[in-house]
């Protein structure tokens, strides 16, 4: 066994080595295969470069691809290796300490960049050579004419060491002359070239002008003109050329003979269909990539009247699943029987399948009736996934979420069909998977809707758009006024005043939650100062205390106690002012570290509740561990209270969560208190404090201190 190379640079010699070795045998080259090696190894040094570097320069992959042009690796052949050992052998070579993925998915971001400056120089150089055929073309069409004026030896000269294609013939059509680069372009004999006429060389690819523009020569109509044309080869082959075709008139100016000038240009084509191919096509499997679907996609729903489209968004379920536990190459092969599948199943006319990317693909269907169409194909794709997939030995099964969007061309840009899709797709796996559903464009709404304000949460902050409410705490005993619930609000350029279950659960998803609840924190204890500023507290004695909300992400975020500490120094305000109210469900199986900086709080003197009490089926002995204060019963055990006479099991259940809190010395506050009866019932059973419409709905800040003045002076 032969032992790996040791430095970074016998690794680099090492893919030069293997890239000479597949390039050399199609290479235009006069050096020898060392020669040639020594070469590629700077283009090589740069590839290594542009794989490690911090930031990926897709430039240095097109000076790559521009390099290879230049060192006459021109054959169409040469790119498509040069590509595959890219593929095969850099990341192998030259990036065996970083991470794989990251440096595979530059690896191919870098051979798009050689295609493209490859193509890009073979433009550049197909140009150059075209002006100066052009030249020699305008060259040698001037020389025929006065040659054919002047002397037949000198045209002959010309007409015979011309590098490209000479063909003369006469005003009907009979070829008289061509010179010997015509006759190896047709690769046929002189006489078998010339024994046809020029009406006879039609292709099915030719224009619609091209013989048009013939007959007007032919009349003397037009001197010259040029077109792009196919000819077929007396093999059955196809000849394709760049055309130059002129009038040549005699002494007296009447039209005598034409003139034709022909390029090759077979090779060019058949390499840019091959780069169009491939920069449309995906490379794992084969399939039409996300450019080629779009530009199908956008003929469909721009079709003409009474023309419809159906199509189906599918994403595997838990193939992230597959790909961390059996590793990429495994997923790889997963995908490519995927696609197999898929295409096997969108074979009839108008139907297609493309890969977008990762592990989603989808299905277009055309035509006048794709309503069922496309319910048949979303079957057919289902069905073909039921099968499991062998990789290494392992049957893996295989499920996918599809969204079907369906109507009438002309309604909606692609953009917006697509989006649609991915939306109902996305609906199909929330469903549980394995599904496919129709788009719904009221739910399209709400999740775009859902989208966009999360893209607008972190502006909002920064734009101040936020405010607070303030909603009571009374005191049941007393019926007074001794503080308030912080209620965080969102006011809307376009969708006005939004409540916290419009956007709290996306700043928990998006992390914005940190910030926005250390503002709210921060203005909510900067109100509670205020209140005592101005109004000394409660008028029964004692400051206003402030409740404030703690999601989840709030709980496990570091700088929460100090965060806490900070803001309440800042406001010269004690702990005892402010309660910190936690979800049950947020402490259902907490540890002690989660619960460490709320015990930290709580021996500083914050209150800690524990917010609607009851809906997270806890273990109520558990309460002994955690370290809170206050009991929030959730508004669902007191619903029954609201008419006379109550209802006796909630009577029971209120009764006994009661005494449990009170026996642990804990203060029971209750929600959604919505009337009298209802708050006479609660005092009766021993609850400390409540809030609720019944005393008041959330509002300004002003209207609390109103409201305690109201109850103090009676």
């Amino acid at each position: 066994m032969t032992a790996e190379p040791d430095g970074p640079q016998d690794r680099l010699r090492r893919f030069v080595t293997i890239w000479s070795r597949s390039v050399y045998q199609v290479t235009s080259t006069s050096l020898t295969r060392p020669e040639f090696e020594e070469q590629l190894l700077p283009l090589a040094g740069r590839l290594s470069e542009a794989l490690r570097a911090r930031t990926f320069d897709a430039e240095e992959g097109r000076a790559v691809g521009a390099a290879l042009v230049a060192a006459h690796c021109t054959d169409p052949e040469a790119l498509s290796r040069s590509l595959d050992c890219v593929d095969a052998y850099l990341v192998l070579y030259c990036g065996e300490d970083g991470p794989q993925e990251d440096l595979r998915n530059r690896s191919s971001r870098l051979q798009h960049a050689m295609a493209a400056g490859y193509a890009g120089a073979l433009r550049d150089r197909t140009l150059a050579e075209q002006e100066a055929i052009a030249w020699a073309a305008q060259s040698a069409r001037s020389t025929v004419a006065e040659a054919l004026h002047d002397s037949e030896a000198r045209f002959r000269a010309v007409f015979e060491g011309a590098a490209i294609g000479i063909g003369i013939a006469d005003l009907d059509g009979n070829i008289l002359q061509i010179n010997g680069a015509l006759q190896r372009m047709f690769g046929g004999s002189e006489q078998t070239v010339r024994g046809r006429k020029v009406t006879e060389w039609t292709h099915p690819d030719d224009g619609p002008q091209v013989w048009k523009l013939y007959e007007e020569l032919v009349q003397g109509e037009r001197e010259h003109y040029h077109a792009e044309k196919a000819f077929y080869r007396p093999d059955g082959t196809v000849l394709w050329t760049n055309l130059t075709v002129s009038l040549l008139r005699d002494a007296d100016g009447r039209p005598q003979y034409q003139l034709a000038l022909m390029e090759d240009t077979t090779e060019r084509r058949l390499l840019n269909l091959r780069l169009r191919y491939e920069a449309t096509h995906d490379a794992l499997t084969g399939l039409p990539n996300r450019t080629l679907f779009f530009e199908r996609l956008e003929k469909a729903v721009t079709a003409g009247e009474g023309q419809r489209f159906g199509l189906c968004y599918l994403d595997l379920d838990g193939f992230k699943t597959i790909n961390d536990s059996l590793g990429h190459a495994a997923g790889d092969r997963l995908l490519v029987e995927v696609a197999d599948r898929l295409q096997s199943c969108a074979t009839a006319p108008g139907e297609m399948v493309a890969r977008l990317g990762g592990d989603e693909f989808v299905a277009l269907t055309t035509g006048p009736d794709t309503e069922a169409e496309v319910d048949e194909l979303a079957a057919r794709i289902m069905h073909a996934l039921i099968a499991p997939v062998s990789v290494d030995g392992r049957e893996l099964t295989v499920r996918g979420s599809i969204g079907i969007v369906e109507g009438p061309a002309g309604e909606r840009g692609p953009a917006e069909v697509l989006r649609s899709a991915d939306i109902t797709m996305y609906r199909a796996k929330s469903a549980g998977g394995n599904r496919f559903e129709l788009a719904d464009p009221e739910a399209d709404l709400k999740a775009i809707t859902r989208h966009g304000l999360t893209t607008a949460l972190p502006a909002a902050l920064d734009r101040n758009e936020f405010f607070i409410e303030y909603q009571p705490l009374v005191n049941l005993g007393d019926g007074s006024v001794r503080g308030a619930e912080a209620l965080v609000r969102w006011l809307h350029p376009q969708h006005g005043v939004l409540g916290p279950d419009r956007f709290i659960p996306l700043a928990e998803h998006t992390g914005l939650i940190v910030p926005l609840g250390r503002w709210v924190l921060e203005q909510s204890v900067r109100q509670a100062r205020d209140w005592q500023e101005r109004y000394g507290g409660h008028p029964a004695g004692g400051p206003l205390r402030i409740n404030v909300n703690l999601s989840p992400c709030q709980l496990t975020h570091p700088g929460l106690v100090q965060d806490t500490v900070d803001i309440l120094e800042r406001a010269g305000l004690e702990p005892e002012v402010l309660c910190l109210e936690v979800t049950e469900s947020a402490l259902i199986g907490a540890d002690d570290d989660l619960l460490k900086p709320l015990r930290r709080l709580a021996e500083m003197g914050v209150d800690i509740a524990l917010d609607d009490f009851g809906t997270g089926y806890s273990n109520l002995a558990n309460l002994r561990r955690l370290p809170v204060s206050i009991l929030k019963l959730d508004r669902s055990f007191t619903q029954g209270m609201q008419q006379f006479p109550a209802d006796p099991v909630d009577l029971k259940i209120v009764e006994g969560i009661v005494s449990l809190a009170h026996s642990l010395n804990l203060a029971v506050t209750v929600e959604g208190v919505e009337t009298g009866a209802q708050a006479e019932q609660l005092r009766i059973l021993g609850c400390d404090s409540a809030q609720g419409w019944y005393y008041a709905r959330p509002g300004p800040p002003e209207r609390l201190h109103e409201l305690a003045l109201v109850d103090a002076t009676g």
